[in-house]
């Protein structure tokens, strides 16, 4: 388009009678004769056409081309993350036995690590360290409580005790840590942790209310949720609290 309006307006320009004065009068003229370019064209020349042949682009050739190598890129950079990821889980879970003793610590992840025979060093993979042992403990309390509402037919026990039936046997999960799970409390409290701890402890009620049958979708979801979550609480504090010998399981 931009040379086409060249074409037209060059000539006309030469021809009036200010541009010939005006260059006349100033030194400067142009060096080179203006080549103008055959618009483009989708019928190749004859001689041209084995080259041009040569020469063609496939886009989509380049693109099944490029989408393959990402793809391989990807799959190549996703088996050592996984790999990884699973050396991490496999530590996290070797490492609760030793909270028992050793509490959430470090100590207790190292020892975990000895285990499973994997580097001590993996411990310093961990961002948050104690804190990924105590969030990997809620979630795989979490698992196994959804396993066993799975397992067992609760339909002919009416949903208050379903309720105080599950909250029983996830509060017995934690017996074995009892002693130390004072200092999981407070790791949990920790104001990089809380978020994760609130939303563990959200995903669990909700998996409880589910399990009795609630089926609300008002104003009362949210209120079933947080009067669960504070008796959920104030029976894991009290638990650890009671030194009756058989606490509060009985």
């Amino acid at each position: 388009m931009y040379r086409s309006a060249a074409r037209r307006l060059l000539p006309a320009l030469c021809r009036h009678p200010s541009y010939r004065s005006a260059n006349q009068a100033s030194p400067l003229r142009f060096s080179a004769p203006i080549v103008y370019r055959a618009p483009f064209s989708a019928a190749a020349a004859p001689g041209n056409t084995q080259n041009h042949g040569q020469d063609h682009f496939d886009p989509s050739t380049s693109s099944s081309s490029s989408s393959s190598d990402e793809g391989q890129t990807a799959r190549d950079t996703a088996g050592p993350k996984a790999h990884w990821q699973e050396e991490q889980a496999r530590v996290l879970q070797a490492s609760l036995r030793h909270a028992i003793t050793l509490g959430w610590s470090d100590a207790a992840m190292i020892a975990g690590a000895r285990d499973v025979g994997i580097s001590p060093s993996i411990v310093g993979s961990f961002p948050k360290k104690e804190a990924a042992l105590v969030e990997f403990f809620m979630d795989d309390c979490l698992q196994r409580l959804m396993d066993i509402i799975d397992k067992e037919d609760l339909s002919n026990i009416i949903p208050s005790h379903r309720v105080a039936k599950l909250v029983r046997i996830r509060v017995e999960m934690q017996a074995p840590h009892i002693s130390k799970w004072p200092q999981a409390l407070s790791i949990q409290a920790r104001p990089l942790n809380v978020s994760t701890s609130f939303k563990q402890r959200a995903m669990l009620v909700d998996e409880i209310w589910h399990a009795a049958g609630d089926k609300a979708t008002d104003i009362d979801w949210y209120l079933k949720r947080t009067i669960l979550g504070g008796i959920y609480s104030t029976t894991e504090l009290y638990m650890l609290t009671d030194n009756s010998q058989g606490k509060v399981f009985d």
